[in-house]
């Protein structure tokens, strides 16, 4: 198959891919319809090449997995050495053990871990054992958290359950009916929500994103924990997105807040596949009274690579200098945003910062995208901040964006909008 253009390879793998890609978020319609250039064939630090060879800016940043900016040189001989001693045997590969210590030894209120290679299955793994671990196996959750059954079957009961939290609308075909009535939704920093939904509906497992968009109001996270341990239930945090990106560990940490299990992934790996799962000895061993088991989730390669990168995040100072670079694209985004008097609305942590424009967001996100994949940048409205996200790689960055912001601010964009609008992307409720 000859291929010409990665536009042309995303219309093909539509006919046999359903949706044309694996990850939902990699869909060319969430950021420039029919002009994303889709396909890649090399990368480093932060810049991507195309199929025609171009080199772009990335100000995306692969959906967060690549903190330590793409194919960090340490990491990659790690890897590489071990792959030519052999990647998946017969026998176990002793990195299995030696990361489980390393992440346990980061959180001193867990005993023992488990992995897979992704984040579905990750939650999917702790939700298995918590219920092993309760008389109740009512979930109550807020936040995404993957594919699975328990998880979408939330919208057996209503459609609109996961709007906030995964996005609108959302079918549940393929989810058995008996289902209804397992998983329920609660909107963050809303305890007296949670508290009804404990009372009302025998939740024996409460499962949350720690935070993304907006920071934890009147000691939200501790008052959860008072009301797990007053009532017997397990808490678990998903922190596959926020974890390692900040600390060496999990953003509870940072907020003094222990969970009952806690799930990892994404920059943990640096770009290769890796989900601890860790918790306290009782719950864990609960493990061993259910089958859970998947060939794949002993290789060697995640291993090697999460290993790698905690011994990088240490050498690079990467969580300082991924705050210090979040905290200096929120400030270039506000002074646009004043300077031309187009008005948004700035959320997220210091290392996954985003924007939302208050007035026409998704046809403007649009004229984002184009306009910097003229200038060969890829950029929506948020970014997955990396340690080369300073001032010396995004001098191109913030020259287009000042001309966006212009654009914006003084002509009609559906006139100069040379795409379709971008697909809705994912709702965050917290």
């Amino acid at each position: 198959m000859k291929i010409k253009s990665g536009t042309k390879l995303y219309k093909f793998a539509k006919t046999v891919i359903p949706g044309g890609t694996t990850l939902f978020s990699k869909r060319s319609e969430l950021h420039l319809p029919k002009k994303w250039p889709a396909y890649f064939t090399k990368a480093k630090d932060i810049y991507v090449w195309d199929l025609n060879g171009n080199k772009y800016l990335d100000m995306f940043c692969a959906v967060g997995t690549s903190i330590l900016g793409y194919s960090n040189n340490n990491i990659i001989k790690s890897v590489y050495k071990n792959i030519e001693k052999g990647n998946l045997t017969t026998l176990n590969c002793t990195e299995e053990v030696l990361l489980a210590k390393k992440i346990i030894k980061h959180h001193s209120w867990a005993s023992m871990a488990k992995f897979t290679r992704g984040g579905g299955e990750a939650n999917a793994l702790a939700v298995r054992i918590a219920r092993a671990c309760t008389k109740n196996k009512n979930v109550a959750f807020c936040g995404y958290h993957g594919w699975h059954d328990w998880y979408l079957s939330a919208n057996i009961n209503s459609k609109k359950n996961l709007d906030q939290h995964l996005m609108s609308g959302l079918n549940f075909d393929g989810i058995p009916k008996n289902l209804k009535n397992t998983s329920f939704p609660f909107p963050y920093n809303n305890l007296k929500y949670l508290s009804k939904l404990i009372n009302e509906k025998k939740i024996g497992i409460i499962k949350m994103e720690v935070m993304r968009n907006v920071l934890p109001k009147d000691n939200f996270l501790q008052k959860v924990r008072n009301i797990c341990n007053k009532k017997k239930i397990i808490l678990i945090f998903d922190e596959c997105t926020s974890g390692y990106r900040e600390n060496m560990g999990g953003t509870h940490l940072k907020f003094g807040v222990e969970p009952d299990i806690a799930i990892f992934g994404k920059a943990l790996g640096s770009g290769f596949a890796l989900n601890p799962i860790i918790g306290r000895r009782q719950i864990m061993k609960k493990a061993e009274n259910t089958f859970i088991s998947s060939t794949f989730w002993g290789e060697r390669i995640g291993y090697t690579a999460a290993l790698s990168s905690i011994k990088e995040f240490k050498r690079l100072n990467a969580f300082n200098k991924v705050k210090k670079n979040g905290k200096l694209i929120k400030s270039i985004w506000l002074d646009l945003s004043k300077k031309y008097k187009v008005p948004i609305q700035i959320m997220g942590t210091d290392a996954i910062p985003s924007f939302l424009f208050k007035k026409n967001h998704s046809q403007r996100k649009t004229f984002l995208t184009q306009e910097m994949l003229k200038n060969k940048i890829l950029a929506t409205n948020m970014i997955y901040i990396t340690i080369f996200h300073d001032k010396s790689y995004i001098k191109k960055y913030i020259q287009v964006l000042d001309k966006v912001f212009f654009d914006i601010s003084r002509k009609k964009i559906k006139n100069i909008l040379k795409s379709q609008i971008c697909f809705k992307p994912m709702n965050r409720i917290n």
